[in-house]
């Protein structure tokens, strides 16, 4: 037997310091296998066959031809595919989306629903026998159309009520000195993760392993065992490297598919999403109309506050993008009134990318304060920082930290900010106007119970297993230097294993949750390990292993508003001639909790900031109405940021210590894009003097001039609206 020794209180901290990626070496060599790419024996590959029409039913299926081509094992459809259960709630506590349960009737509810699954010995054989195979429908009319004024609408729940009132909100609006009503419209947008979506299943001795590209082991073995009634214990679910995720990779068609397949031909298949099939069977962001009221006195205090968001979903399966929620933290009024609602139409289900909710309401909110500054005659931030909440303005829960003043004083010193002359339209370079801009930023910091393990080995050594998911976040380091600091040793000596259902239950990466959840599974697991080792417990070859469930530490938390928080700055040029717009340089200065690792912190900072570029001025996927599906299913059609229209950007944050919170950690993977596109924008309207309420920002948008309000007008309540 052997005993380890451990640091003394006093040794040098690991969290806080920069810190490479630790399986940063593979992935630029290649050795890191992502889901598509382990290797298995007898392995076959399944090409999925999506619909051709946006509604209606399948008459019939040609599949002779097809099984007689070289190399097809199999045609799965709705007439011989496994049955499942869809009669259950999901560990984020909602209905599964039905399109997940692929082939279990003949019903057509979108352009891109999974009709059938050709299998074969080689991924080339699948594809060619796919495209092959002719499928006859039952056409029916169809609507994709998406409007501000549907009405079919309606208000729905999600994770937070559909509606909250407080007040008067007509009263305050007559009372109020100064009044804005304006409407606010962001596009169809699409997560685009440089791995595509891929599953491998097989039955391994009665037991199903997937291995799989995902946010959360333990989410998809929920749900494949509720799908295929197994018990949980018999299925394991494997994601060591994943490509990026954003919200997108959770359950999909391709791994139910999969395990489909493997059923009937009882050998590994693997299923891989083409860039194409993504966009109809990966998610995305609903597009969302969004209507501000907001009212304020002659100090520019707010006295009413409106904000409605409509996002559509699919006929099959509701989720809606809760672009309202943002109002409910960030400003209060004697009027506070926020509703979500949501249109069922013929299109693929919705889900959660970046930011859900914030990042489109964001806009909405922070445009729509930027020009009420402007009719007030007071600087943006001055506006902002007049109206801090003492409390959450809907919980009336206390903030356990809300450090924005600092994050907008900092960042205001650090980009210039005084320096700004607030008419628009003044500053030219040559052929470009140049402007100005700032927004808020906020997201939640929440926490979700999880299990981890610590073992002590003989060899001075000490290895973590969690069933984290590390999507490109760096949650692998990050998790390594937390463990480091808690047992009081080097980086160098622990070893972080995740991406495993088998070690047991842990959040899912999403809701910027990850880290601060496994954070607190590890630190308490190796907290007690440490109490182990002091008392000089010998370990046997098999190491000592100590495990951690935060279940009960969660829910003690005492209720509080819990969020990171942060201020956008961009400057951008705009060349009214061509309707070009740049973001000359940007900065975003944070409040974010504890920083574990600055390096892949900053990193996530600035992904979110490029993301809100990207928002403000490219991505936009557009629907075909005769069609019902998207126009440049690409990323040649679908246009996002690159290096060239990032040329100076900057993450930041100020130190935010909660001496409450007993993990510190509030999570940076979405706060980034938070603001960020109405920073742009408000720097546009600064540059030209015209608003633009419609993301994105198109050079023919700039051209026409179709902003809807003229500058320098500060409107009284009793004179209506700015002009529309």
């Amino acid at each position: 037997m052997t005993t380890v020794t451990t640091g003394t209180p006093t040794q040098p901290r690991s969290v806080g310091r920069a810190h490479t990626r630790i399986e940063g070496r593979d992935k630029v060599t290649g050795a890191a296998r992502y889901a598509g790419e382990v290797p298995f024996a007898d392995l076959a590959y399944g090409w999925l066959v999506l619909s051709t029409v946006a509604r209606g039913r399948i008459r019939a299926l040609d599949t002779e031809p097809v099984l007689a081509m070289p190399g097809v094992l199999a045609v799965l459809d709705h007439r011989n595919a496994p049955r499942v259960d869809t009669d259950y709630t999901s560990l984020l506590g909602t209905r599964p989306d039905p399109t997940i349960a692929v082939f279990q009737h003949d019903r057509v509810p979108h352009r891109g629903w999974p009709v059938a699954l050709v299998v074969a010995e080689t991924s080339e054989q699948a594809r060619e026998a796919a495209e092959a195979l002719v499928v006859h429908y039952e056409q029916e009319p169809h609507d994709v159309g998406f409007r501000g004024d549907h009405p079919d609408a309606y208000p729905l729940d999600s994770h937070g009520p559909a509606v909250t009132e407080k007040g008067d909100l007509d009263a305050q609006l007559a009372a109020s000195a100064f009044v804005v009503d304006a409407e606010y419209t962001t596009p169809e947008e699409h997560h685009n993760p440089m791995e595509p979506h891929a599953a491998t299943a097989r039955w391994d001795g009665g037991r199903l392993e997937v291995i799989d590209s995902n946010q959360g082991a333990t989410w998809v073995v929920g749900e494949l065992a509720n799908l295929f009634s197994l018990d949980p214990a018999s299925v394991r679910v494997r994601s060591e490297h994943v490509g990026g995720g954003f919200g997108g990779k959770g359950v999909r068609a391709h791994q139910v598919a999969a395990v489909m397949a493997a059923t009937a031909l009882q050998r590994p298949v693997r299923v891989v999403l083409t860039r194409r099939q993504m966009f109809s069977l990966a998610g995305y962001r609903s597009p969302t109309a969004q209507r501000v009221r907001l009212g304020a006195d002659a100090d520019g205090r707010l006295r009413a506050l409106e904000h409605g968001s409509l996002s559509l979903t699919s006929t099959v399966h509701e989720f809606i993008e809760p672009s309202a929620g943002a109002a409910r933290v960030m400003y209060d009024a004697d009027a506070h009134h926020t509703a979500n609602r949501v249109v069922r139409l013929d299109v693929p289900t919705p889900t959660w990318m970046r930011a859900p909710g914030e990042a489109p309401g964001s806009f909405a909110l922070e445009a729509a304060l930027d020009e009420l500054a402007e009719q007030c005659g007071l600087d943006p931030i001055e506006l902002r920082l007049r109206n801090e909440p003492a409390k959450g303005p809907v919980s009336g829960l206390p903030f356990a930290g809300r450090n924005l003043p600092a994050c907008f004083r900092e960042g205001a010193r650090r980009f210039g900010w005084a320096d700004r002359d607030p008419r628009p339209g003044l500053r030219r370079e040559g052929r470009w106007l140049l402007g100005t801009g700032t927004a808020a930023a906020s997201f939640p910091a929440g926490a979700a119970p999880s299990t981890a393990t610590v073992t002590a080995h003989p060899d001075g050594g000490f290895s973590v297993r969690i069933s984290a998911a590390d999507i490109g976040t760096g949650a692998r380091t990050a998790l390594t230097l937390l463990a480091a600091d808690a047992l009081r040793v080097t980086p160098e000596r622990v070893r972080v294993l995740i991406g495993d259902s088998d070690f047991g239950p842990a959040m899912i990466a999403g809701g910027s949750m990850g880290t601060r959840s496994w954070a607190w599974a590890v630190t308490a697991a190796a907290g007690e390990l440490l109490d182990r080792l002091a008392l000089g417990a010998d370990i046997p070859p098999e190491g000592i292993t100590v495990r951690s469930d935060t279940a009960a530490a969660i829910g003690a938390l005492a209720p509080a508003e819990r969020h990171s928080f942060g201020a956008q700055f961009a400057e951008v040029a705009v060349d009214t001639a061509t309707g070009e717009v740049r973001v000359r340089r940007m900065l975003g200065i944070f409040a974010a909790g504890r920083i574990v690792n600055p390096l892949t912190a900053r990193n996530q900072f600035l992904g979110g900031m490029i993301w809100g570029i990207s928002m403000a001025l490219h991505e936009e996927a557009v629907r075909d109405r005769a069609s019902g599906g998207n126009v440049g299913a690409d990323l040649a059609g679908y246009h996002v940021a690159t290096h060239a229209d990032v040329p100076r950007i900057e993450a930041d944050w100020i130190e935010d210590h909660d001496p409450r919170d007993p993990v510190g950690i509030k999570g940076i993977g979405e706060i980034g894009i938070v603001g960020a596109a109405a920073a742009v924008a408000n720097a546009v309207w600064h540059a030209t003097g015209v608003r633009h309420r419609d993301l994105p920002i198109r050079p023919d948008r700039v051209l026409a001039g179709t902003g809807r309000a003229r500058p320098g007008t500060a409107t009284p309540a009793n004179g209506g609206a700015p002009d529309a």
